[in-house]
This record gives C-alpha cells, sequence and structure tokens, in this order.
C-alpha cells in the first residue's frame, strides 16, 4: 500500500528551516522560522521559566493524567491575562477555556468544533495570512475565503477595502483576526479600527476567531488586547486561539488554549462539554509540564513580574532591530525606502521583496527567506545586519 503513497512537498516555512540546517555556509541567516532570537543568536529560556521548572521538578507527586481540558487554574489564568481579572466576560463565567498543544492546537480545536456544529460555514482568512492557517481549516473539512488585508503600494493596512468585505460576508460564517502582530505583514489596525471592527462584525452576526499568538510582543501585553477588548463585547460570542510558544519562549512545549465565549454561562458550559468531545477524540488530554510553567509564573507575583521584564527586553530588542534594519539600509545604499518596517508590529515584516530575489538571497548569500518576502526581524542581528542588507542591495 505505501507503495503508491506520493511524497508530500515539503512545508513553505519549516522546509526552510530543514534547508538551513543543511546548508554549510558558515555565514547563513535564517529569517524565516518564527522564533525570537537574542543578539548572539539564541533562542534563550527565560530566567522567570527556569525558576519555575525547578518548583515544579522538586514538587513534583505525579504523572498522572491531566482533565480533558487542562489544568484549571491555567485555564483561569489564560482568561485573566487576555481579558483582565475584572472583565465581565470573566465575573460572568460564560467565557470558558481548555488548554491546547500550542496555539496550531487551539486552532485545530476551534475547526473541528466549528466544523461539526455549525456545517457548510465559512471561514474567512485575511489576505496574507499564516500559510497553515489554510491547511488547518481544510483539514476539519472547512471552506476558506479571503478578505482584503495588505496594501502592497502603501505597505499598510487596506483597512476601506477589508471593511467593504466583510460587510458583505454572509451572516453566520467565521472571521479569523490577528488579534496583534499580523503574521506575516506586521501591520495591525489601530484601537479605532479595531472599535469599528468589532461594531461592524457583531452588526453582521459574524462568528470572531481571534489568533491571539503574540500578546506582549508589540507594544505590552495590555496594549496588544485593544483589538481583543474591542470584540468582547457583552452579550456578544468569539472564541480567542492563545498560546505561550512567544512570549514565554516556550516553543518545544507546545502551551496554548482555546477560549470560547457564549452569550451566557449556560452556554458556555455546552460549548465546553463539545470541546470536550473534539478534544477527546484528537489528543484526549494535553500535556502538562508547559501549562504548570505558565501557571507557575502567572500565579505567583514575583516571578509574574520577572516574566513582564524579561518580555518587554524580547519586545525592545524587536523594536530596537527594526530601527536598525533600516538605519542600515540607507546607510548602505539600499535604493528603496524600507522606513515602514520600523513602524510594523511584532517578530514579521513584509520586505517587498519578490519571490526570484528571495531565490538569489538564497542561492547566492545563504540568507533563508519565506517566499512571499516575509522575513523574522528577531533573526537580524548587529553581527549580520550588514551582510543582510548588503545582500538585499545586490538583489534589488
Amino acid at each position: 500500500m505505501f507503495q503508491n503513497v506520493q511524497t508530500a512537498p515539503p512545508d513553505s516555512i519549516l522546509g526552510l528551516n530543514e534547508a538551513f540546517r543543511k546548508d554549510s555556509n558558515p555565514e547563513k541567516i535564517n529569517l524565516s522560522v518564527g522564533v525570537f532570537k537574542d543578539s548572539s543568536g539564541v533562542t534563550p529560556v527565560l530566567d522567570c521559566v527556569k525558576e519555575a521548572e525547578r518548583r515544579l521538578i522538586s514538587d513534583e507527586k505525579t504523572k498522572s493524567y491531566l482533565p480533558i481540558d487542562g489544568r484549571p487554574e491555567y485555564c483561569r489564568l489564560v482568561r485573566e491575562l487576555m481579558l483582565g481579572a475584572d472583565h465581565e466576560i470573566v465575573t460572568s463565567a460564560r467565557g470558558v477555556t481548555v488548554q491546547t498543544p500550542g496555539g496550531t492546537g487551539g486552532l485545530r480545536v476551534a475547526a473541528d468544533f466549528l466544523a461539526k456544529n455549525f456545517p457548510g460555514r465559512k471561514v474567512w482568512l485575511s489576505q496574507p495570512t499564516w500559510p497553515n492557517h489554510p491547511n488547518i481549516f481544510a483539514a476539519a473539512g472547512i471552506e476558506t475565503a479571503g478578505y482584503p488585508y495588505f496594501d502592497k503600494a502603501a505597505n499598510g493596512l487596506a483597512f476601506a477595502e477589508m471593511m467593504t468585505a466583510l460587510e458583505n460576508i454572509p451572516t453566520g460564517d467565521i472571521v479569523l483576526l490577528h488579534g496583534c502582530c499580523h503574521n506575516p505583514s506586521g501591520i495591525d489596525p489601530t484601537a479605532e479600527q479595531w472599535r469599528a471592527i468589532a461594531e461592524l462584525v457583531h452588526r453582521r452576526e459574524l462568528l470572531p476567531l481571534v489568533d491571539f499568538a503574540y500578546q506582549g510582543f508589540g507594544d505590552g501585553l495590555c496594549e496588544d488586547a485593544v483589538g481583543l477588548a474591542a470584540l468582547s463585547q457583552p452579550g456578544k460570542e468569539l472564541l480567542v486561539c492563545s498560546s505561550f510558544s512567544k512570549n514565554f519562549g516556550l516553543y518545544n512545549e507546545r502551551v496554548g488554549a482555546l477560549t470560547a465565549v457564549a452569550t451566557d454561562a449556560e452556554a458556555a458550559q455546552a460549548v465546553l462539554s463539545q470541546l470536550k468531545n473534539t478534544i477527546r477524540a484528537n489528543y484526549s488530554n494535553p500535556p502538562t509540564h508547559g501549562g504548570a510553567i505558565v501557571e507557575t509564573v502567572l500565579a505567583d507575583p514575583k516571578l509574574r513580574a520577572q516574566w513582564e521584564a524579561e518580555l518587554t527586553t524580547m519586545r525592545d530588542r524587536i523594536n530596537g532591530v527594526r530601527t536598525l534594519l533600516v538605519e542600515t539600509m540607507k546607510a548602505t545604499g539600499v535604493d528603496r525606502d524600507f522606513s515602514f518596517i520600523a513602524d510594523q508590529k511584532g517578530m514579521f515584516s513584509f520586505s517587498g521583496l519578490t519571490p526570484v530575489q528571495v531565490d538569489e538571497l538564497r542561492n547566492k548569500f545563504a540568507i533563508y527567506i519565506v517566499g512571499s518576502g516575509r522575513i523574522n526581524v528577531a533573526g537580524i542581528s548587529e553581527s549580520n545586519v550588514g551582510k543582510l542588507c548588503a545582500a538585499i542591495k545586490a538583489v534589488l
């Protein structure tokens, strides 16, 4: 039977990472996969994480299964981090959370839940979006479509076109929105634009599905939640997929969550029962270690303060590298205005490089960038920015 299985194409992002590892060029640069790197090119383990792990290992007494929906205290702290402990959704118990294997796991649980309970509904994705979004919904049997988002000519948000498209989406369909640090463009709506988006989505009775993978990597924990806050209106429904891969540096621990907000607590419990059925048929229950780390840090005021300080350091580095890249481009004599990169948020930026130029960067200079021209800004450092800018000048 297996002789007839066709070789699948490599993943557009992770496949590049494999090629990078095989490249023998000592000056190779990887700007493809979305992981934070410090100035020395290392993806660090946060000090607050190390201390939480020390406590967990010291106090651990069992390796028994978690509940299907995960660690209850973790789930509570996730809701409070996103919305605030005093938010009406939290105090009314109309929001329920399940612990998932990363943000990707949360998206897949959401997709399976939607496919089972709302068959025939489309999921609408920003154009462009994270390349794995269409794969996840296709695997669940859900049809996807797109709405305008990126204005290539202006290197900004195509807000008017986006709003026109959202206005014409059929009632009952699902709209996936990037909560902050849009992947891949790095362009987010303003607070005023978020309020307009929320008003339209709820008025048209669309279901918002928020991919909230980068809280704290844009402007700050609270500042990055303005979109979620605008959508979280009394009596309104939404789904939120969150992740601690980036802001805790827990990439290989796969720590995420799916939060469902219903109109009231009774409806929320019915949704939770369906989410648990979905999880049981998929991975049964989540792993404990990563969630326990996040729970330990968020529940301890001292560790929480340490985490926020470390998160600020990561965010400041990303924003500093953006400015460094723009300034080095100018100093290198690159004949194109890249100043827009300094205004974008999070780890990613649309560079404006064409697929041909991206291929040249890889083949001639061992610089790895996603074919769309998206770059992981966090992969740039003081030691490689000169080579990068010189190479970009050459391919331009």
